[in-house]
């Protein structure tokens, strides 16, 4: 695949529709897969996926293979996408808080649970929360690194987090009564 990218990335610099149509394609479920840890449903990862390839193909002359792969520069287009999605539809407030209360997690009821179901709980959190949750728990960002993304604090940052926690705990529990 990176021997195929280094061939078609070229021509999607130079605007070749095919090489930007060969590219959305071996890239589409992996940048769907992104998209939908961050989506309410898949019209708005569709939406998402739309406006990240235009930025991407608009931006691909900045893509410097020397500096990092492209699928971590493909993945940090489609986040950001998410996050502006997100930030278009809520409000962040940001909270000073210090010290945040882990709750519980009873691993042998998330065991049970299907990684379909969870994913489909994790959507159904409030935005903000839904995007420090999915920043931090899937895709490994720090907590300082979410604070500057959102533009928030770390303390509201790991708020969101434990409201996160607290959330799902509760839905897994009654899910799996």
């Amino acid at each position: 695949m990176e021997q195929e990218l280094d061939n078609i990335i070229p021509e999607c610099r130079n605007g070749n529709r095919k090489a930007q149509a060969q590219l959305y394609k071996m890239f589409y479920g992996f940048a769907m897969t992104i998209a939908m840890r961050y989506a309410t449903d898949e019209h708005e990862a569709a939406d998402i996926l739309g406006h990240a390839f235009v930025k991407m193909f608009r931006s691909i002359h900045a893509f410097d293979a020397n500096k990092g792969n492209f699928h971590g520069w493909v993945k940090k287009i489609i986040i950001n996408e998410s996050l502006d999605q997100i930030k278009l539809r809520s409000r962040f407030v940001s909270l000073e808080i210090d010290a945040v209360e882990e709750p519980f997690v009873n691993n042998s009821i998330i065991e049970k649970t299907d990684a379909a179901a969870i994913l489909q709980l994790v959507r159904q959190l409030p935005p903000a929360t839904h995007a420090v949750f999915v920043l931090y728990a899937i895709d490994g960002y720090t907590h300082k690194e979410i604070s500057t993304q959102l533009n928030i604090s770390e303390g509201t940052s790991k708020w969101h987090l434990s409201e996160a926690r607290k959330i799902l705990q509760k839905k897994l529990t009654t899910i799996n009564i």
